[in-house]
């Protein structure tokens, strides 16, 4: 990992902890799931949203109003809303998406689930999904929960990722395996 992700992360982790402890000491994790959610969603869909957290150009007072506007906006949590006003008053909204992604796998952690991250060529049916969960909660030993990614320059296959470990059965990779083999022969 290069050093300014792991920085990044390194802030990401501080801040979704602390975070984290207040909802659950609140009892307000399913308002954190669904600020979580929403936030990962704009995330994804708004370009203006990602631009207004990386920026530069924009001042710590323009990003605060910003943020707390779009809170209200999104009927986010008072605890969500704060953090984002801390995050535009210290600088540091550039971090919100690792928090996100840190969130999301603590209340994952604090539910007994663990998410895998599948990227497959084409989108799965909801049969192999469930299939695929369930291979993976007996492998595992926990819930497993999907979060799919679709990438067709893998050709066919599956790429999954459990925690550390990951399990490539991508055509993709496999012809890259078959090329290097033939270039140990010739």
């Amino acid at each position: 990992m290069s050093e300014p992700a792991s920085i990044t992360q390194g802030i990401a982790g501080r801040y979704a902890s602390a975070v984290f402890d207040i909802a659950k000491d609140g009892n307000n994790l399913k308002a954190m799931e669904q600020d979580v959610d929403a936030l990962d969603a704009a995330l994804s869909e708004s370009a203006d949203f990602r631009d207004l957290i990386t920026s530069p150009l924009y001042n710590r007072e323009q990003q605060a109003s910003a943020v707390k506007a779009i809170a209200q906006k999104m009927a986010l949590s008072d605890t969500m809303a704060n953090l984002l006003g801390l995050l535009a008053d210290k600088r540091r909204l550039f971090v919100l998406a690792s928090i996100v992604g840190t969130l999301r796998d603590l209340l994952a952690e604090d539910r007994g689930e663990v998410t895998a991250e599948v990227t497959s060529a084409k989108a799965m049916t909801k049969a192999q999904s469930d299939n695929l969960a369930k291979a993976l909660t007996e492998q595992v030993g926990k819930s497993v929960s999907i979060k799919e990614t679709v990438d067709a320059s893998i050709l066919g296959g599956l790429i999954v990722k459990v925690g550390s470990r990951m399990i490539d059965t991508s055509i993709a990779s496999k012809l890259n395996a078959l090329q290097n083999n033939m270039k140990e022969v010739g």
